[in-house]
């Protein structure tokens, strides 16, 4: 099955595609420009180099979140509409798990990280035998205190990957010594991890339709946020 994967998550914007477990091409951008001006771009111009229609493609997989909410939005967003028009299936995968599966060929504990601001990281944790992922904790938004509390006693090898990766390596090293950082070129999300992700959820029957695909943001918006807090002001004052 041909798979084009998305992943516009954070700061970086990529595009892949894959037969089966096979990576034909990907496109990477970490040039400040915007997702919307740069990931459909990329897409169209991987089909066309390897001479592949939309038409025939098997599915459409996307980073779904956690995330930075526009890059979220804008990545569901162009897996959808192109699932529409080549009347496709899609597969919506965790940005988190994503990540770990970029590193799912060492052995050890798998922590992917990103930044969520308000002294929150977005995470979930994983244990790696080197040749499939096992996951131990859902995707959360967790503060980096708690994360080293959770941490501290683990004996195994911890694998940071992400884009909250020195974040999280500068704050709790000093406490968990078995914190590693990852290679450079494998620390940031990447589309290549999530069609890897996705070949495996396709393999267990986890597709999903155009409509049914929807983001994960895991916690309100600042903007929602700031509404909520008006209100609940508002309802205090009267």
């Amino acid at each position: 099955m041909l798979i084009l994967a998305f992943e516009s998550s954070a700061k970086a914007a990529s595009v892949a595609l894959f037969r089966d477990q096979i990576l034909l091409a990907e496109q990477f951008q970490n040039n400040g420009k915007t997702h919307s001006a740069t990931l459909m771009p990329m897409a169209e111009s991987i089909l066309k180099d390897c001479g592949i229609r939309p038409e025939e493609l098997g599915c459409i997989a996307v980073a779904k979140g956690p995330g930075s909410f526009t890059g979220v939005r804008i990545g569901v967003s162009a897996a959808k509409g192109m699932a529409w028009a080549a009347e496709k299936p899609c597969c919506g995968v965790s940005t988190l798990e994503a990540m770990a599966t970029q590193l799912s060929h060492v052995s050890g504990i798998i922590c992917p990280v990103m930044d969520a601001r308000r002294s929150q990281v977005y995470n979930a944790l994983f244990s790696s035998d080197g040749e499939s992922l096992t996951r131990l904790t859902e995707d959360r938004a967790i503060s980096l205190e708690e994360l080293g509390e959770e941490l501290k006693n683990c004996e195994k090898t911890i694998f940071l990957v992400g884009d909250g990766t020195k974040l999280c390596y500068n704050t709790l090293k000093a406490s968990i010594p078995t914190l590693t950082l990852p290679p450079a070129h494998l620390e940031m999300q990447r589309a290549t991890g999530v069609g890897m992700a996705a070949f495996r959820m396709i393999q267990a029957g986890q597709l999903e339709t155009p409509q049914q695909l929807t983001p994960n943001y895991l916690r309100l918006s600042q903007a929602e946020r700031e509404r909520l807090e008006k209100l609940n002001r508002l309802k205090g004052e009267n």
